[in-house]
Order: structure tokens, then C-alpha cells, then sequence
């Protein structure tokens, strides 16, 4: 091979590491502002909640319109309109909009518990569109211009938010009038239901727990999750509303309202619990959906965020947050690389020199287990333990989706449109089956694992072991999620 050539890709492989290592090493730093911020947080809640809940019940509380986005969601959609109903709030402040987009069974029953609900003095409005323009955001849109409320709450229809959810969230907008957007911890109804729900869970938590706190706590920009969190009607008009030419609106409003200077609150003391994804294939397409939304708001929000007045660390973190998918497409490279690089490269490194970059790959690597590990013990307190068996099945989930999640990206970076596929949900009906089958995409895991496997065995035949634990994880990830995939989509029991 021609040896410029080599240098080339020897040259994109170790950049490659670098900048994966980069993302690595950051999630330590969310662990220290989580640290940091974690008690102030803590106490100001307290102080709003301890003066402003007591109103709640003896003062004229803002108009509260709760909106249901649906789609072909039979399984789950009773179960929270009847939880919205539920909903303690004053007589006469509270209503209900169910954004009614489906086109099977779910319209009859969405009906008929919404004539349900009325009979009982709920105000429920089903309201349902000509065209599925704008997909969710598009409901949205337009429930929020028939929206009588000046706070909206938004949940997905797996979702069900206790009695208690709204006496515990519209207190922190009646302390702060320039606070546009309050987002809620999820919470998880079926995390006991598989392996795969429960590494879910712990990534989830991940996130919540430790990534939304810090970045919240610290000023940095935080995003709403599309679900479980309640807007002020103006900051939503303020920031441009809905808009549908990303697969995450909800980051990509979140950003728009930040920018015009509203306030967002992370409340992660309020859990509404929600369905995980059970089948992997559903779990995948849920993954693709925000592995390429984020990379679209990131192309169409980053430009005014580097131009912007922000700090250069508010800047920096934004950009980590955005572009967060990248590691996908970094991992398949590395992937791939290892043994060309191999094959090309004579290094050898010095005891002293093998140790410390050892140490500094091992560091990066154990990161994200790091904040997985925190987000348990400050979610669970005791007997978060017992969650860390789960941990190497997470790391191996997080890469055998990287496939996946790589076409996600170079989708989103070639400009090619997509349609907003729903992430189905079992609920407690288990009436409609809905499902996502990709025994394609298993097939092509499961040969990266395969490939990864013999990079492995290679590497520690020629004696090279300082990228052997890497490979180990990549062939162990993409087999199992390749094996998995095929099981799940043949309908082999998950």
C-alpha cells in the first residue's frame, strides 16, 4: 500500500481514538457540576415548593392545558388519558387535549374514554388532523393554537404522571415568570421485564439523573426530553413554536427558547414513569430517531450558538450535547481500522509509555460507566448496587447500536429526509401488536462482531495488547446485539 496512504489512515484511526476519548473524559466532568451543584439545587426547590405550594388551592393558579400527541397507540393510550385525568389541580384551570393522529382501532377507544372522562367533569378535547403533516410537532403546532392554557403539559401516550404532578411543577413557574420550560425525570413501568429493558434503564437514568442536573445547574443548555416536562405558552411562541425539519423538536425548541432568554428547570425529584422499548428493534429505531435529530438540530442550531454571546465552556458543552451521536460512527471506524492499522504500524511502545496510555484509555472507557454508576446510587440510594451486574450488558448495547446509529448520523449529515416513526410500546392491553423488524441490520452487526473477533485474535497474536479490551468489547457489543436483533425480529421470546 502506498505509504502516504498509510500514514493517512494511521493518522484518521488515532485521531479517531482522540476525539472518542475526548467525548469519554466529559463525562466525568458532568459527574463533578452534578456533584457540585447537586445541594443548592436541592435547597432552592425546597424554598419554592415550602412558599408557593401552599396556593395552589386558595389562589387563581394558571390556566394548565395538558396535550396527548398519539399515533396508533392502543396499547397504552387509555391508561394516560385517564392519568392526566386524574391530575389534582384547581376546578376549571385544568384541560385536556388528545392530539389524535391514528388510523386503526385507537381513534374508537380514544373516544370512548374520552367520553369517559367528560361524564366525570374532566374537560377532554380529542382534536385530529386532515394530514400527518410535521408528524408530532405538527399535532403539537396545532394543539397549542386551540391550547386555552398559558402552561402546556405535554406527555408521549406510554407515559403516566402521578396524582400530584402538576401541584409540584407549576409552583417554579410562579416563582420565576421568565421560566419557559420545566422538564420531569423519567421514570421506567417495565424496567424488571428483560435484560434489555434494564440496561435501558440505567442509560436512561444516565442521562436524566447526572447529564440533564449538571448541564441545568451549571447554565449550560439543557433540552426538553419531548415528554413529561410543561412549557409556558409564550416561550414556545417566542422561540419560533414547532417546527418539524428535525426528528427532535423537542431539542430543537428547547435551544430556540434558551436563545430568546428564557429559563429551563430540571426537576429531578418528579418521576413519571414510562414504558422502555422491549423489542430491540423498536429500541433501535427509537435510538435512530434521536441519533439523527440530534445531528439535524446540530447542523441548524451550532452556527448561532458559536456566533452567540455564550461563554466559550457554555459553547463548548453545547456542541458535546448536540453532536453527542458522533461517538457511533467514531466507534464503527475504529472498528474497522484496527487491523489495517495493525498490519501497517510497527510501534512499540516503552513499558512506562504502554502503562500511561493504558491508563488514559482505560479511563476514558470506564468514564461513561462512571456516570452510569453515579446516576444509580443518587437515583436509588440503597441497593443501587445490585444495578452494577448490568453495566457490561449496557456497554455492549451502547455499542452494537453504533451500526445503526452511524446510518442515523450520515443520514442526517447528507441532508436526507426521514419520516417521524413512532418507538411502539406493549402497554397492559396487550391487544395490537405493533412492531419493527430489522433482521438486516442484525445480520450486518453480527458480522462487524465477527470481523472485530478476528481483529482480536490477531492483535494478541502479534503480541499487541493495548487495544485488545476495545476489540473485546466491540466484537462482544455487535454479536449481541446482532444475535439479539434476530431473535427479537424471528419472534423468539425477549
Amino acid at each position: 500500500m502506498n505509504l502516504v496512504v498509510s500514514y493517512i489512515i494511521i493518522g484518521f484511526y488515532f485521531l479517531t481514538a482522540l476525539v472518542l476519548m475526548v467525548y469519554g473524559l466529559n463525562c466525568y466532568l458532568m459527574v463533578f457540576l452534578f456533584q457540585r451543584g447537586r445541594k443548592s439545587a436541592e435547597i432552592r426547590r425546597r424554598r419554592i415548593l415550602n412558599r408557593y405550594t401552599h396556593v395552589i388551592n386558595t389562589e387563581p393558579m394558571p390556566r394548565v392545558t395538558t396535550q396527548i400527541p398519539v399515533y396508533n397507540e392502543y396499547n397504552v393510550v387509555a391508561r394516560v388519558m385517564r392519568a392526566a385525568a386524574r391530575m389534582k389541580y384547581p376546578k376549571g384551570r385544568h384541560d385536556i387535549q388528545v392530539l389524535d393522529d391514528s388510523t386503526d382501532e385507537t381513534r374508537g377507544l380514544i373516544d370512548q374514554v374520552a367520553k369517559e372522562l367528560r361524564s366525570e367533569g374532566h374537560d377532554v378535547q380529542v382534536i385530529r388532523r386532515k394530514t400527518r403533516q410535521g408528524f408530532k410537532a405538527g399535532a403539537l403546532a396545532q394543539g397549542m393554537n386551540l391550547a386555552r392554557g398559558e402552561l402546556i403539559a405535554i406527555f408521549d401516550a406510554d407515559f403516566a404522571p402521578s396524582k400530584d404532578y402538576l401541584q409540584r411543577m407549576v409552583p417554579f413557574f410562579l416563582a420565576d415568570d421568565r421560566l419557559g420550560l420545566a422538564q420531569a425525570r423519567w421514570g421506567h413501568l417495565n424496567r424488571e421485564r428483560s435484560l434489555l429493558t434494564r440496561v435501558q434503564s440505567i442509560g436512561i437514568d444516565g442521562h436524566f439523573m447526572i447529564e440533564q442536573s449538571a448541564r441545568n445547574w451549571s447554565g449550560l443548555f439543557m433540552n426538553f426530553n419531548g415528554t413529561a416536562g410543561i412549557w409556558r405558552k409564550e416561550a414556545i411562541e417566542d422561540g419560533g413554536g414547532w417546527q418539524w425539519d428535525t426528528l427532535t423538536e423537542d431539542m430543537d425548541l428547547s435551544y430556540r427558547v434558551q436563545f430568546r432568554g428564557w429559563h429551563t428547570l430540571f426537576v429531578p425529584d418528579v418521576v413519571v414513569p414510562a414504558e422502555i422499548p422491549e423489542d430491540v428493534g423498536a429500541f433501535k429505531s427509537q435510538q435512530f430517531r434521536w441519533a439523527k435529530g440530534s445531528i439535524q438540530t446540530a447542523l441548524k442550531l451550532l452556527p448561532g450558538i458559536f456566533l452567540s454571546n455564550a461563554s466559550i465552556f457554555k459553547k463548548v458543552e453545547a456542541f458535546f450535547h448536540l453532536t453527542h451521536y458522533l461517538v457511533h460512527p467514531l466507534m464503527v471506524i475504529m472498528a474497522i481500522l484496527a487491523l489495517p492499522v495493525l498490519m501497517m504500524l510497527e510501534f512499540s511502545p516503552s513499558p512506562a509509555v504502554f502503562t500511561a496510555i493504558a491508563i488514559l484509555l482505560g479511563m476514558a472507557m470506564a468514564a461513561p460507566s462512571t456516570l452510569y454508576l453515579a446516576s444509580q446510587r443518587a437515583s436509588y440510594g440503597k441497593g443501587w448496587g445490585r444495578r452494577v451486574v448490568y453495566l457490561p450488558f449496557l456497554v455492549a448495547v451502547g455499542i452494537g447500536i453504533a451500526l445503526s446509529n452511524t446510518r442515523a448520523v450520515l443520514e442526517a449529515l447528507m441532508g436526507r429526509e426521514s419520516p417521524f416513526v413512532r418507538t411502539p410500546k406493549k402497554g397492559d392491553r396487550e391487544f395490537k401488536c405493533y412492531g419493527i423488524k430489522l433482521p438486516w441490520s442484525g445480520i450486518l452487526e453480527i458480522a462487524l462482531g465477527i470481523y472485530c473477533a478476528g481483529s482480536l485474535g490477531y492483535y494478541l497474536a502479534a503480541g499487541k495488547y493495548l487495544v485488545g479490551p476495545f476489540l473485546a468489547a466491540y466484537a462482544s457489543g455487535f454479536l449481541f446485539v446482532g444475535f439479539l436483533t434476530l431473535a427479537h425480529a424471528s419472534g423468539i421470546s425477549k
